[in-house]
Parts: C-alpha cells; structure tokens; sequence
C-alpha cells in the first residue's frame, strides 16, 4: 500500500498524521472550518481550494495542505504534490494506525439504506462511524476513514462507483476487512459500460476482499454473488431456502417489509420487497459481531426511513411514497412492481427521468413504459427529455418535457384520497412535487 502514499515535500505522511491527531479533524470546505483543522486544498472543475488557504487559516484552521507553491503565503501552509492524494494517502495511514475493523459496502442500488441500518444494528453494541450521507467516493471515503478516533470500535464505509476501478482504488484506500455488494443493477451503465461492465466493476471489492483474504458477507439468494464465491471459504451470508446460511425469510411486504428470523418477527418501517435483503444483511451482520437478536429486532424496528429515499408522506387524504433520491431502471422497476401490488386505491405514478444511461437509455425509458402498460396503475405522469420520446397509446400515461410542463398539468388538477409514487433520479428533484399536492 506504500505506493498510495505521496510524500510531502516537507515531512512524510507520518509527520503530517501526528499535527493531524493533534488538531480537530479535517475540513475541505471554508464555509464550514473549524478552529485547529487541516485545511486540504482541493481543486474541482470550477474551484481550486489553494485560492482559500489563507482564509482558512485566518478562520482557524490549524495548518493548510496545498498543491500550488504560489499560495505558500503562511508559516501554517503545508506545500505537497498533489492535495487530493495526500488527503487519501493519509486516510489510509490513519486506518492503519487505528486498526479498526472495518466493513465496506457497495452496489447499484440501496447502499445507503443498507449502511443505514447496519449502523442502526451494529450502534446497539458497538461504537460505530459510518459514512454520513453518501458522501462514498474518492473525497468521501477518506474523510470517512479521518472522522474515526482511537473510540471507534466499527467503521462502514460506502463506496460509490460510476465507472471501471474506481471500487478497486477505493477498496485500496480503506482496506476493508469485511465486504458486501448490495446488488448488480442497471446503473451507471454509461460508465460502465453495459451490465456486465456494472458486474466487473462491483465485484472489485471481492477482488480485493479475496486476494486480502478478508471476509465477505453475501446475498445467498443472489445467482451472480453465490457463482462468485461459491469456493471462497471465508463468507458468511442468508438465504430464505438454502439451508447452508443462515435463514432469513421476508413475511410479507404490503406495504412494510415483515421478516421472520430465529422464529422471532421483525417489523419494518421500510416498504418493498427490494429493501428485503437491505434489512436482512444488516440482521446478518449483527449475528456475525454477536449482537443479540432482540437487539438487532430492536435497531430495525426503530429504523425510519429518511432523505427522499422511500419515505411515507401523507398530505392531505393522500398517502405517498417519496422516493426521489435516485433512480435507474433496475430500481425503477423494482419500485413499480412493488407499488402494483399494494392494497388497491387510487394508484398514481409520478416517475422522472433516469440518468447516466448512456446509449441504452432510450430503450431503458421505453423499457419502464413497456412495464407501465402492463401495470393496474390509474394515472402516471412522466417527467423529463427521456421519457417525453417515449412511445405509448394508453390515455392514462402522460409525458412531460419538463418539470414546469408538469406543473402546468397539476395546477389544473386535483389529487385527492390517492397512493402516489414518486421516483426519479437526483437531478429532476421530484420531492418538488411534493408542494403541489
């Protein structure tokens, strides 16, 4: 792991990690800084942090770490080659250094709920840092790693990805000692490259997890993670039927999902089928670190769910379910199915675009429509550039170019005593919708 470290012109990693247990954490932001931070100067497509060392330091932080010589204005700058690099490179000395245990997570779609709850389970016992929101990439991940002390007895960490090697680097970077995939959907394709290049690109935590020889928590359920390590003996994972792991069955999932463990059932607060095995992974992993299963039964229970991401919401006579945080169609269509099959009511769908889906998201658009016309729904808005050039001769599915399109549309009616959905990808920001209910 040497070869991720960068040494400061100055001093080496080693010298920087002891200023940074003797100061207050670390800080990225100027708009948030701390008195006796690290200041680590980085740069994006549209800011270059060095411009704010030296308000940084006037606004207490401790030390600034920058990349551009020209900015060494203060006895309290650290000149290094590359910021962003000295940032990870000295997240992965302090992981090191503590020794912490930890549990990495990735997958196309639910590992913030499921981070969430096995945070929720594994706190019962242990004292836990997480990756707060999911702020799991390149940045996130090392700040994750620095917002651990010699008290943190777990750490989990999500790891987002929209392309090749970028689980691999950041696998390199936090060094889990426990893994797992939520699942291999259809997101990121464009990065990806299709859905075999999603499968790759995911399964480099088991890469790294197997070559360390860590241990590797599975969906047993899961065709493509049961090929994968079907020879790897260090894995412990569930199943509803397959004897050889530990027995975790979904009752019932209209609309909370209810699990049956140990003859023992545990009620939800999350609806759908899908955030099944979210909840069961979590009840896996808290056997695993030997929390007791009232416990884990107690952490799910008192789970709710937050942040646009299958909330329950009821405005009015009507009942809704926002779930608007991201989208892509593995999830769309799960989300759909499920709503289907829900208690009948006034069924309404309000469903925004999918992003990052490169040439398939045409065909992955009319996909979703395709299932929209087999579905018993009463009136589904659709909402964006995609879906508006899709095809479809059902009168209750209309498409709209944009948002305010659709607003025209809301504003001349109205929606009472109904079950709505919504889902859409982060950038249509359809809990918008919310203030015209």
């Amino acid at each position: 792991m040497l070869g991720l470290f960068y040494y400061i012109y100055f001093m080496r990693i080693e010298q920087l990690h002891k200023l940074y247990l003797n100061s207050n954490g670390v800080s990225t932001d100027t708009r948030n800084i701390e008195k006796n931070v690290l200041f680590f100067a980085l740069k994006g497509e549209n800011f270059n942090g060095n411009q704010y060392a030296d308000e940084a330091i006037k606004k207490g932080a401790s030390y600034a770490i920058i990349d551009e010589s020209k900015y060494s204005n203060s006895n309290n700058t650290i000149l290094v080659k590359d910021a962003l690099k000295t940032l990870q490179s000295l997240a992965t000395y302090h992981r090191n250094f503590l020794k912490v245990p930890i549990i990495s997570l990735t997958g196309s779609n639910g590992k913030t709920t499921t981070k969430e709850l096995i945070k929720s389970v594994l706190s019962k016992k242990y004292k836990i840092v997480a990756t707060k929101g999911n702020l799991n990439n390149h940045i996130g991940v090392p700040l994750t790693l620095l917002s651990m002390d010699k008290d943190t007895e777990i750490g989990i960490v999500e790891m987002g990805a929209n392309h090749q090697k970028e689980i691999e680097f950041l696998s390199n970077i936090a060094q889990p000692d426990y893994g797992y995939i939520t699942n291999f959907g259809k997101a990121h394709l464009e990065g990806f490259g299709g859905l075999e290049g999603v499968i790759k690109g995911k399964s480099e935590l088991y890469d790294y997890l197997l070559n360390a020889k860590k241990y590797v928590f599975l969906n047993a359920d899961d065709a493509i993670q049961k090929e994968k390590l079907s020879t790897y003996i260090k894995k412990f994972g569930f199943s509803q039927s397959d004897s050889d792991f530990y027995n975790i069955r979904m009752i019932e999932f209209k609309p909370f999902v209810k699990i049956s463990v140990e003859n023992i059932e545990i009620s939800s607060n999350l609806i759908g089928a899908y955030n099944f095995t979210n909840i069961a992974i979590a009840i896996l992993i808290g056997k695993y670190f030997n929390v007791e299963l009232k416990d884990i039964k107690e952490a799910i229970e008192a789970y709710t769910p937050s942040n646009n991401r299958s909330q329950i919401i009821e405005k009015g006579s009507n009942k809704i379910i926002l779930d608007a945080y991201n989208a892509n169609p593995t999830s769309m269509e799960a989300a759909l199915k499920n709503f289907n099959e829900l208690p009948k009511t006034n069924k309404i769908a309000i469903l925004g675009d999918m992003f990052e889906l490169g040439k398939d998201s045409k065909q992955e658009h009319q996909n979703i429509v395709n299932l929209l016309e087999t579905l018993t729904l009463d009136k589904i808005f659709l909402v964006g550039e995609n879906f508006y050039l899709t095809e479809s001769d059902k009168n209750h599915i209309g498409t709209f170019k944009s948002f305010d399109n659709f607003k025209k549309e809301f504003d001349n009616n109205s929606i009472t005593e109904s079950s709505i959905l919504i889902k859409g990808s982060r950038g249509m920001a359809l809990e918008r919708t919310l203030d015209l209910l």
